[in-house]
């Protein structure tokens, strides 16, 4: 399959070039396209893309290939919509779009948004051993802990090119466009702290509610939202899940913290499933499950490890399901669960803190 993609920063060097590499059996890229030159020539020679744009926009015109993968950061949402228009299938990292209205505007199309956790071998075994519990119905707490370090600190092995050759006017045109869609989702009065907290909420904390998607389905209720520190500081989230139990998130982030770690823990009356994941960027790094259970009256603990890598196997079910029809976990329906649950967050903590809440949130 002839993929194109779109930003060849930290992510698409770290991560999918690498990927991309080693797996020629089913994926050929190319085209390259990044606001950056410098980039877009560095990712074109690892991959032997002889293509390299600049321009979305061109790049798309120009054709000559089945799919389309988004790895830049940001909203994804106009170019996600000019790529569907055109015909191409896309994968497109998450978050999907920063409001409700820009998922509205999409046209008809094969879109997977791409949240590799829930493509984790561990977590779709935690799957299979929760719904052996009974579902849903058995969990009494989704628990989860985020330890965030820099991303500079995470990503120091990878030896990153680095673009400074993007118009510093066009980075500044592009992050007031961005400003603009916030305001649309939270309204123009919507504080700082406000939006700090809905950043967060769709840039890291979208990946635990992604999973609690998968596990139990998207929160009920957002009963208690707080955030302390410097931003992005540290942010805490807690409600009711759809059918019985609650949950509670906590993400910090500490720009020295040695390394990242993120916990997610599942309790039911019979015992417990603990995911911890490494940092995302460690190639083939396995997640380790734990699960607790008794007999008895004794307590028993398994682990239980798996070296294939979430990324690559989010990639191989973009090939099934560009080509075989497979559906993903996420589509777009999905990625909007998501967003509309960052607003119910943002909303609470502005109506704790008596801030000014408006735009969709409201």
């Amino acid at each position: 399959m002839k993929l194109a993609l779109v930003g060849c920063g930290a992510v698409t060097q770290a991560v999918y070039v690498p990927l991309l590499s080693r797996r020629r059996d089913l994926f050929e890229v190319t085209a390259v396209c990044d606001l950056s030159r410098t980039l877009a020539d560095a990712v074109g020679d690892r991959l032997g893309a002889a293509r390299r744009y600049t321009s979305v926009a061109d790049l798309l015109a120009d054709g000559g290939f089945d799919a389309v993968v988004m790895l830049f950061s940001g909203s994804h949402g106009d170019a996600v919509r000019q790529a569907l228009a055109a015909g191409y299938a896309v994968l497109c990292e998450k978050p999907l779009a920063l409001t409700r209205a820009e998922v509205a505007a999409l046209p008809e199309g094969r879109l997977m948004v791409g949240y590799m956790k829930q493509y984790d071998p561990a977590v779709r075994r935690a799957e299979e051993l929760l719904a052996e519990l009974g579902g849903p119905e058995a969990v009494r707490s989704v628990e989860v802990t985020v330890l965030h370090p820099s991303g500079e600190s995470q990503l120091a092995f990878a030896n990153l090119t680095q673009a400074r050759d993007v118009d510093p006017a066009l980075l500044g045109s592009l992050r007031a466009a961005e400003t603009a869609l916030v305001s649309q989702a939270l309204g123009e009065p919507a504080s700082e702290a406000v939006r700090n907290v809905y950043g967060v909420s769709l840039g890291s904390i979208c990946h635990d509610l992604s999973l609690l998607r998968r596990f139990t389905g998207s929160p009920a209720e957002i009963s208690y939202v707080d955030s302390w520190g410097p931003a992005p500081g540290s942010i805490e989230i807690s409600g009711s899940l759809p059918v019985a139990g609650r949950f509670a998130i906590r993400w910090h982030y500490m720009e020295d913290y040695p390394a990242y770690r993120e916990t997610v823990v599942i309790h039911h009356d019979r015992g417990s499933l603990e995911l911890v994941f490494p940092a995302p960027y460690l190639m083939n790094a396995p997640t380790t499950l734990t699960v607790v259970t008794g007999a008895g009256g004794a307590e028993s603990r398994a682990e239980w490890r798996d070296v294939a890598e979430a990324f690559e196997v989010q990639l191989a079910a973009f090939h099934a399901f560009v080509n075989d029809g497979k559906p993903p976990l996420t589509g777009a329906s999905g990625a909007l669960e998501d967003i509309v649950t960052a607003q119910r967050i943002a909303a609470r903590y502005a109506v704790q803190h008596g801030l000014p809440i408006g735009g969709e949130a409201a």
